[in-house]
């Protein structure tokens, strides 16, 4: 524990086991959420072959889970990368990184909400929402996920085991169902671009870097098991394994699905060319036919509303991490815990309030992408920060291992996970057709970061001093 605490900040409890630890992390990444968030998206991108996509991504995001896996098994912290980045470079390199990662968890809740409130009409088989009513909506999802959160570890588990039967039946269970009865398309098709990028043949275009790029959102999520490492009982060997299994899990789920719902697709020129809005829906509805719709897009709310959960929960972690390191404005107030379950329920509502200003700004359609891109060049920029500085440890030889050594290949393992990470975060935040909303995001978030730093800088000085005791003793 760190010794810079907060005075009168508590302790929270271990309710989590390796198995609770391991369904947080993957109802964060959510196979529908994963696939069903991003499919339209890399169909327009890259056609058909987009499905390399998922592939390329999923081995990139393996080896981050790898350098995690050190990382947490050595500093099994609250907070994660904002713990694990202070210890490895210093404490204002450890609160940039805390910083980028609370942003990017705050704004993936609201493109949760967002696209939640886009598919309760579909649903219930009414006209679409104004964009006014879209947006009370979605404050009033982010409402109940936050109420969830708050209400304690019963019921976050109750709803995570009822979105994992969602993901069994929504995904596993439908892409089995699509292969073996409504298979429209060649296996060949994986391998066409559909004239959709910027070069016929090949995988080396832009189309299919924004492909990665978008897909970069499918498999984040992974390290939310680390954020929650204090709750977690024996966290130095069960935190490192929900990583690593909830990633591999997720992977094996999203490529299976992905192909399925490629091959089933009846019409790929529709899909590619945005004629078909959303070419997922519209395959599953050609197989199964009007009647799946409410069922279909039930599975798909449940599937956001949990990987919402999931991602506020990781958020209030990394808030109140900060503030127990008293860096964080009203650092006392955000570490106070509920008195029947310590949890930290100042720092829940302050990550859902954030999440709805944000939403208040995000009123329609082509915002959903922006605050998809936004989140994910956040999240690869908190993943690059503390595994560029685990590198650098390692090849000065400054590195001590934990419960996890990889067994010699530790080197290569973090290297590759560096170089993927900063290239997804540059890929992401790449402005595409002259569209600089990313950078424009980033730079705004960036800049409200430097006021509250500059404003704080005495109480993060006194935070690195004492970390620095606590690493000398």
């Amino acid at each position: 524990m760190s010794a810079s605490k907060v005075e009168g900040s508590e302790s929270l409890k271990r309710e989590f086991t390796l198995g609770s630890a391991f369904t947080l992390a993957v109802v964060f990444i959510s196979p529908i959420v994963a696939l069903y968030g991003v499919f339209a998206l890399v169909l327009l991108s890259a056609g058909p072959a987009g499905f390399w996509a998922f592939g390329v991504v999923l081995i990139g995001q393996l080896f981050v889970a790898g350098a995690f896996a050190l990382l947490s098994s050595k500093w099994p912290f609250e907070g994660s990368v904002y713990q694990w980045a202070r210890r490895l470079g210093g404490e204002n390199y450890g609160w940039w990184t805390g910083w980028s990662y609370i942003w990017s968890l705050m704004i993936a809740v609201t493109g949760g909400a967002y696209f939640v409130a886009m598919f309760i009409p579909i649903m219930l088989n009414i006209p679409a929402f104004d964009p006014v009513t879209q947006t009370v909506v979605a404050l009033v999802v982010l409402i109940v996920v936050t109420a969830i959160n708050t209400a304690g570890p019963k019921a976050i588990k109750t709803f995570t085991i009822a979105s994992l039967i969602a993901e069994v039946v929504g995904s596993i269970g439908l892409a089995i169902y699509l292969l073996a009865f409504h298979q429209n398309q060649p296996v060949e098709i994986l391998f066409d671009t559909a004239g959709t990028g910027m070069g016929d043949g090949g995988y080396l275009w832009a189309g299919f870097f924004a492909a990665v790029g978008f897909v970069g959102w499918a498999f984040v999520g992974f390290e939310s098991a680390g954020a929650i490492a204090e709750e977690v009982k024996d966290a130095k060997r069960n935190v490192p394994k929900a990583i690593v299994f909830s990633l591999v899990t997720i992977g094996a789920i999203v490529m299976f699905s992905a192909i399925a719902l490629i091959l089933s697709i009846p019409d790929i020129g529709a899909a590619v060319s945005g004629e078909s809005i959303d070419p997922a829906a519209d395959t599953i509805i050609n197989a199964l036919g009007v009647g799946v719709v409410s069922p279909l897009f039930g599975l798909i709310i449940i599937g956001f509303l949990a990987s919402m959960m999931a991602a506020q929960t990781s958020a209030s972690r990394v808030i109140w991490s900060f503030a127990r390191e008293g860096v964080f404005p009203a650092a006392k107030a955000l570490t106070k815990l509920s008195a029947k379950n310590k949890y930290p329920i100042n720092a829940i509502a302050t990550a859902g309030a954030v999440s709805g200003l944000v939403l208040l700004f995000s009123l329609s359609g082509p915002i959903y992408a922006t605050l998809v891109s936004f989140s994910v060049a956040g999240f690869y920029v908190a993943f690059a920060l503390p595994i560029l500085a685990l590198m650098v440890a390692l090849y000065k030889g400054n590195w001590k291992f934990g419960a996890v050594t990889l067994k010699g290949w530790a080197k290569p393992v973090v290297t590759i996970a560096a170089l993927w990470a900063v290239f997804e975060a540059v890929n992401i935040s790449w402005p595409r057709g002259e569209n600089y909303a990313v950078v424009i995001a980033v730079v705004v978030v960036a800049i409200v970061g430097l006021v509250i730093w500059l404003s704080l800088r005495k109480q993060i000085e006194n935070a690195g001093k004492a970390l620095a005791k606590e690493s000398d003793s």
